[in-house]
C-alpha cells in the first residue's frame, strides 16, 4: 500500500490554517506573564539597572528613562523569555505534551493513517519508521526534541554542528580547538 509523505511544512500549514497555532501561542503567553520567577528576576535587572542607578537619573524624563533602559535591559530580558518559552514548548508534560500530541495526530491524520485514540509513542515511532522506511530501534518522542542550545546553533547557521549532534558537535569543537592551537604554535 503506497502512502503519502508527508512533509512537516504540511503539518505546519495544517496546524496554522485550523488555529492551533494561534491558540498554542495564547497559551504560551499566558504561561510565561504567570512565570514568577521571570517577574521577580525582571524586576532585579530593573532595580539593579546602571540606568536607574545613574546619578542625575531622576531628573530625565520617563521617555528617557524608558528608552535607556530598553536598551539596557531588551537583550538580556528576551534572553530569560525565549528560554522560559523553550522550556514552556519543549517539555514532556502540560503544553509541551499537548504540543507534540497535536503534532503527532495531524501528522497521522495527513498521512492517511487513522487517529488513534491514545496513539502510543512506540506506536506512533512504527508508523513513522514505516513512512522513512526506516526499521531501526524506536526512538522516542523526547529523544527528537532539540534542546534550547540545539535550537540557538540552528538558528546560527552551524548546520554541521546541528546535523552532527551534541556528542559529535563536542569532538568539532574540540578539533577546531586544537587546530586554532596548532595555528597559534605555528606562527610562533
Amino acid at each position: 500500500m503506497a502512502q503519502h509523505v508527508v512533509a512537516p511544512e504540511d503539518v505546519l500549514e495544517s496546524l496554522m490554517n485550523d488555529g492551533t497555532v494561534d491558540a498554542i501561542r495564547m497559551k504560551v503567553i499566558s504561561q510565561l506573564k504567570a512565570n514568577e520567577d521571570m517577574k521577580r528576576d525582571t524586576m532585579v535587572m530593573v532595580e539593579q539597572s546602571r540606568t536607574l542607578n545613574t546619578p542625575g537619573a531622576e531628573k530625565q524624563s520617563k521617555r528617557d528613562l524608558f528608552d535607556a533602559l530598553r536598551r539596557e535591559l531588551e537583550t538580556p530580558v528576551l534572553e530569560k523569555a525565549s528560554k522560559a518559552v523553550w522550556e514552556i514548548i519543549s517539555g514532556t508534560d502540560g503544553l509541551g505534551k499537548e504540543i507534540t500530541d497535536t503534532v503527532e495526530r495531524v501528522f497521522l491524520r495527513l498521512s492517511g493513517h487513522a487517529e488513534l485514540p491514545a496513539a502510543s509513542v512506540l506506536t506512533l515511532n512504527n508508523l513513522l519508521q514505516e513512512e522513512n522506511g526506516d526499521l531501526g530501534e524506536p526512538s522516542s518522542s523526547s529523544h527528537r526534541k532539540r534542546s534550547f542550545e540545539d535550537a540557538e546553533i540552528h538558528e546560527s547557521g552551524d548546520a554541521d554542528a546541528l546535523a552532527n549532534g551534541p556528542e559529535k558537535r563536542s569532538a568539532i569543537e574540540s578539533s577546531e580547538d586544537s587546530g586554532a592551537q596548532t595555528s597559534v604554535n605555528r606562527s610562533t
